[in-house]
């Protein structure tokens, strides 16, 4: 099976090529969501991030994510603890959905992962797709999405990989500064090469 790792930054558009690609007929399978499932009520996770982080992040049963975010996002070491919980569970998670998509006989599965180059898992993955657009547009469009304030969306852009560096490492840059229809074209265009490798004989297998 062939796998692209989707990425990019915080409020760079992720959602919506991954939802292009959809469209296309592409299976993908998006990290955040299986995070999202592992700490809903009765999550997995749950009892781990209570273990370490306290009562404190919590309401009754259900995750306070509002007081989470805060944390981790003023604290570097709780935000690498975090991720030490977490990314271990997803990882696991979506090795089972690839298995089971294997198993249909697919042979070309998008991985959505905002974190794919700091939880080292870009090893994992045959190609890299990157949604990028200049910091400045990026924060905007997270305060806004958010509600935050310029501090707080720089903390977050801050706690990952600046775009540069990602850059050198990906195949396929989208700009998601670009209006949706032109986006819409380096997807397509994109993915369309991606099956073609896929099909190959020589396509890398993961």
């Amino acid at each position: 099976m062939y796998t692209i790792g989707l990425t990019g930054g915080i409020a760079t558009g992720k959602s919506t090529v991954a939802a292009l690609l959809r469209a296309y007929g592409a299976s993908v399978i998006d990290a955040d969501a299986i995070s999202r499932e592992l700490t809903a009520p009765g999550g997995v996770a749950l009892p781990i991030i209570r273990a370490h982080f306290g009562g404190e992040v919590f309401q009754g049963g259900t995750l306070n994510r509002t007081a989470l975010a805060a944390r981790i996002f003023a604290d570097e070491q709780a935000r690498l603890a975090l991720d030490a919980i977490m990314h271990p569970l997803v990882y696991a998670d979506m090795f089972e959905r690839v298995c089971v998509l294997f198993d249909r006989g697919e042979k070309l599965v998008v991985l959505e992962i905002p974190l794919l180059f700091e939880s080292g898992f870009d090893v994992q993955v045959d190609e890299i797709w990157l949604t990028a657009l200049p910091r400045s547009e990026q924060l905007r469009r997270l305060m806004a999405r958010d509600q935050l304030t310029e501090a707080e969306a720089s903390a977050r852009v801050g706690s990952q990989w600046p775009n540069e560096r990602k850059e050198r490492r990906a195949r396929v840059r989208i700009d998601t500064a670009e209006p949706l229809d032109r986006v819409a074209e380096q997807v397509r265009a994109a993915w369309q090469h991606a099956k073609r490798k896929a099909g190959s004989p020589h396509a890398t297998p993961s």
